[in-house]
C-alpha cells in the first residue's frame, strides 16, 4: 500500500526523469501535492504532465540557483498552502576519473549540486514553513558514500558528506523536522548508465538479489520516510542496493554508484 501523504505538499528537486520522477510519482500516489523541479521549465512541465494529476506541477529551478530555489519554495507554499516534504534528489557527476586528475571546476560543480544544494533547499524550506509547522526532508545519497572505488572518488566524497549532512540537519532541526537519506546502489537511470548499460547481466550476477535497482525501488522507500509510518526515524541513511554492498566481488566486477 502507498504511504498516506494526503493533504501534504512536497518539492522534489531533479525530478524530470529517473529516480526523481519516480519519487514524485510515489508521493502523488500517496495523496501529496508535488512540485517537480528541473533546470528548465519545459522539462519540469513535461515531467509533471506525465504523472497525469493536477496535484503535480513543474517548476524550472536549477538546484544551486538560490534565487530560483527561494522562488520555488514560495511558489509551493502559495500554490498548495504548505511545504511538508522536501526531497533533495538533484545530483551530478562530471568528475569521472582519479581524484588527483580532477580540476577545480568539476570538483566544485559536484559538491555544489550534491552537497550545497541540499543544504540550501533545506534552509529555505525550514524558514518558509517547516520551522513553525514541521515537516520531513529526505536526501538522495548513494552507496558510494559508504564505500570507495575507482573513478568515482569525488562523487563518492560528495555523497559521504551528504550522509553526514543528513545527520547534522536531523540534529539541528529536531524535533520539528525529521531528516533522513536513501543510499541507492546501481539503479537503472541515465546518470548511472556507465555502471550498468553495457554489462547489466554482470552487475546483476554479483548482486545478491539478482538484479539492478529500478527508480521505483528508491521511490517507495522515500515515500515511507516522508510518511508518518517513519515518525520515529531521523538521521538515518537507508541503504537499498539489492545487497551489492555486501558483495566484495563488486570491486572487481562493477563499480557502485
Amino acid at each position: 500500500m502507498a504511504a498516506d501523504l494526503t493533504g501534504r505538499t512536497a518539492i522534489v528537486t531533479g525530478a524530470s526523469r529517473g529516480i526523481g520522477l519516480a519519487i514524485a510519482e510515489a508521493l502523488v500516489a500517496g495523496g501529496a501535492n508535488v512540485v517537480l523541479t528541473s533546470r528548465k521549465q519545459e522539462a519540469a512541465d513535461t515531467a509533471a504532465s506525465s504523472l497525469g494529476s493536477e496535484q503535480a506541477v513543474g517548476y524550472g529551478a536549477h538546484a544551486t540557483d538560490e534565487e530560483a530555489a527561494a522562488a520555488c519554495v514560495d511558489f509551493a507554499v502559495q500554490r498548495f498552502g504548505s511545504l511538508d516534504i522536501l526531497v533533495n534528489n538533484a545530483g551530478t557527476n562530471p568528475a569521472f576519473g582519479p581524484v588527483v586528475d580532477q580540476d577545480h571546476g568539476r570538483f566544485m560543480k559536484t559538491l555544489d549540486v550534491n552537497l550545497w544544494a541540499p543544504a540550501l533547499w533545506s534552509g529555505l524550506a525550514w524558514r518558509a514553513w517547516m520551522q513553525e509547522h514541521g515537516g520531513t526532508i529526505v536526501n538522495t545519497a548513494s552507496v558510494g558514500g559508504l564505500v570507495v572505488g575507482p573513478n568515482l572518488g569525488v562523487y563518492h566524497a560528495s555523497k559521504a558528506a551528504l550522509i553526514h549532512l543528513t545527520k547534522q540537519l536531523a540534529l539541528e532541526l529536531a524535533p520539528k523536522v525529521r531528516v533522513n537519506a536513501v543510499a541507492p546502489g546501481v539503479v537503472r537511470t541515465r546518470l548511472a548508465e556507465a555502471l550498468w548499460k553495457d554489462h547489466e547481466s554482470a552487475v546483476s550476477a554479483v548482486t545478491p538479489l539478482g538484479r539492478i535497482g529500478e527508480p521505483s525501488d528508491v521511490a517507495s522507500a522515500v515515500a515511507f520516510l516522508a510518511s508518518d509510518d517513519a515518525s520515529w526515524i531521523t538521521g538515518e541513511t537507508l541503504v537499498m542496493d539489492g545487497g551489492q554492498i555486501l558483495a566484495s566481488s563488486m570491486a572487481d566486477g562493477a563499480a557502485v554508484a
